[in-house]
């Protein structure tokens, strides 16, 4: 018994040291089919990640058309800002469900595994990137249906815009997710980044009325906000432009956060240290 105890040791440490290609997928799949399934028991989140930016679409739009001096209606400007609300909503959601994991060990049980541990959390981001685009893409498709859609060619646009902005949002709620120790601290942390980021953008809004208002301080926040060049990147996605900028700003600030989330999850520095 304790021979074999040495063997399946020596083989899970030479596993983490040289994963192969079949133990990379079949660790990918495996995380990705545990979010998915998770995600489709959850059926209270799957509804209000669909009723809340429709709200904001058929509602709050309502109020701000007749005061809204762009071009083309209000709802189509808004519409990309939306779809970023829906990825901004899941990132902050599943940062949530990283949160009651750990508490509940089930992370830990997750990062024991035989593989790099940078990999065990890529794997975590890739499966909330892919069910961001999910949703981002119903919600798409139900504000088409009352009459506020884009082109064949927006369609095509948005897929790697809504990928990269799904990973950079997906990446920000695993670096929270660090920070937060209790469920009960969560809330007010969701909100205290959620409004802030959905505010100081050009989501509801052009960043040129800040300007006209005089708030240049304003606009200043606003283009330090990540989320801001988000909604833009997801804006010329949907009138068939690419935002090379944009692009650039969404991996550039994936990589960060997940830079830090890989730190926070380290045994040696991390969260897991300090218990």
């Amino acid at each position: 018994m304790r021979s074999e105890a040495v063997s399946e040791s020596q083989t899970a440490a030479r596993i983490a040291r040289n994963p192969g290609p079949a133990h990379l997928l079949r660790a990918l799949f495996a995380v990705s089919a545990r979010e998915f399934d998770k995600f489709l028991h959850q059926r209270s989140r799957f509804l209000a990640a669909l009723l809340r930016p429709l709200l904001w679409l058929f509602i709050v739009a309502v109020g701000f058309e007749a005061a809204f001096d762009g071009s083309g209606s209000y709802r189509a400007y808004m519409l990309p800002g939306l779809l970023g609300v829906v990825l901004l909503f899941h990132g902050m959601q599943s940062a949530l469900s990283m949160v009651y994991e750990r508490e509940m060990g089930m992370m830990r049980l997750l990062l024991t595994a035989p593989l790099p541990r940078a990999y065990l959390l890529f794997c975590k981001l890739a499966a909330i990137s892919l069910l961001a685009v999910g949703q981002a893409y119903l919600f798409l498709g139900l504000a088409a249906l009352f009459g506020v859609g884009i082109g064949v060619q927006g369609w095509l646009y948005l897929l790697p815009a809504l990928l990269v902005g799904g990973a950079m949002l997906g990446a920000l709620g695993l670096a929270i997710s660090v920070y937060v120790h209790q469920l009960e601290n969560f809330a007010g942390l969701m909100n205290f980044v959620i409004f802030p980021m959905f505010f100081l953008s050009s989501a509801l809004y052009p960043l040129s009325r800040f300007a006209a208002a005089g708030a240049d301080y304003l606009v200043t926040l606003a283009l330090l906000n990540p989320f801001t060049h988000l909604v833009e990147l997801l804006r010329a996605a949907s009138e068939g432009r690419f935002d090379a900028a944009g692009y650039g700003v969404m991996a550039g600030c994936t990589l960060l956060f997940f830079l830090i989330a890989r730190t926070g999850y380290d045994p040696e520095r991390g969260i897991f240290n300090r218990r």
